[in-house]
């Protein structure tokens, strides 16, 4: 199997090295400036989990990729699709299949409707990932899955292809006939959890200190019950997962979405926050919290788009 992975940062580097590393056919898609340090320093992973260092990584540039991937990994932020399906375009192909790794649900409607729905697959990772000044990746916590399956949740022979490639790499990778559902439930944990660190500038530990779990459960109430209207009601084991992960007395935990912001970042305020208000809307769901958030973190990327153009124009 022939896999082409667009980017070779955190999130694609990370799972598209791993793979790498197993022997598979990798090519990453990058620019140029990535293409010439991955050829000086090879392809990095910095992991609890085990370290990897691969020299040389094949790769392509829009003006040098081919044809002939039967699967596109897609890890970019969502801010940075459209270019990004630009990039890789000329690489689809019938039988090609596009694997998305980005949070919330935009991104398959936008893909879906530009590539055909056959063409796309669900998907979901959990890690987290940076990358060093050196272009290092670096794995942050200890843990590592890729999940993936097909829209419908049949069973394949693309999918089982697929998991019959990724076993066998160090990562944990789970074929799944309830993409979707888990698809869902991650976009609920990220936006309860952006949208209420965010809007209080704040941890979870330093939230609870403050007496305000109850607007962290409501506007998780609040996420859920968008989910359900969409047909994709979160399981109640979930549920009580993620409400002792964002209500954990003393916990450090914050968005990364929070950390963009401090960093003064871009952020995804649309596709993640932004979107679950949008779908609520549609089905008359009531969700005066996410729609504050919404706000919050709207102003701030207004607010920093405006003061980046001002620094870009002096």
């Amino acid at each position: 199997m022939r896999i082409l992975v667009v980017g070779a940062g955190a999130i694609g580097g990370y799972f598209g090295g791993r793979l790498l590393e197993a022997g598979r056919d990798v090519t990453f898609l990058v620019r140029p400036r990535r293409a010439a340090q991955l050829a000086k320093t090879g392809l990095v992973i910095r992991s609890p989990l085990g370290d990897a260092n691969l020299p040389a990584p094949s790769t392509v540039t829009i003006e040098t990729l081919g044809t002939g991937f039967d699967l596109i990994l897609l890890s970019c932020k969502a801010y940075d699709l459209e270019g990004a399906a630009d990039s890789f375009a000329p690489a689809v192909q019938t039988a090609t299949a596009i694997l998305p790794l980005l949070n919330g649900m935009a991104h398959m409607d936008y893909l879906e409707a530009r590539f055909g729905t056959r063409a796309v697959l669900g998907g979901q990772c959990q890690i987290s990932t940076d990358l060093d000044t050196e272009g290092h990746i670096l794995h942050l916590n200890d843990f590592h899955i890729l999940g993936f399956g097909e829209i419908d949740g049949v069973p394949s022979p693309r999918v089982q292809a697929i998991a019959a490639t990724m076993t066998g790499a160090r990562f944990d990778s789970r074929p799944s006939q309830a993409i979707m559902l888990e698809m869902w439930e991650k976009w609920l944990l990220i936006a309860a959890v952006a949208g209420i660190t965010c809007l209080m500038r704040a941890t979870v530990g330093d939230i609870v200190a403050a007496n305000a779990v109850k607007l962290t459960n409501d506007m998780l109430d609040e996420c859920a019950a968008i989910a359900t209207a969409h047909g994709y009601p979160p399981r109640q084991a979930f549920l009580d997962r993620v409400r002792g992960i964002a209500t954990a007395p003393g916990s450090t935990f914050a968005a990364s979405m929070l950390r963009d912001i401090e960093r003064r970042a871009p952020i995804e305020a649309d596709h993640i926050i932004g979107d679950l208000v949008h779908r609520a809307a549609a089905k008359s769901v009531d969700c005066p919290l996410l729609r504050i958030a919404h706000a919050h973190v709207n102003a701030y990327e207004i607010r920093r788009k405006r003061e980046h153009a001002a620094v870009q124009a002096a």
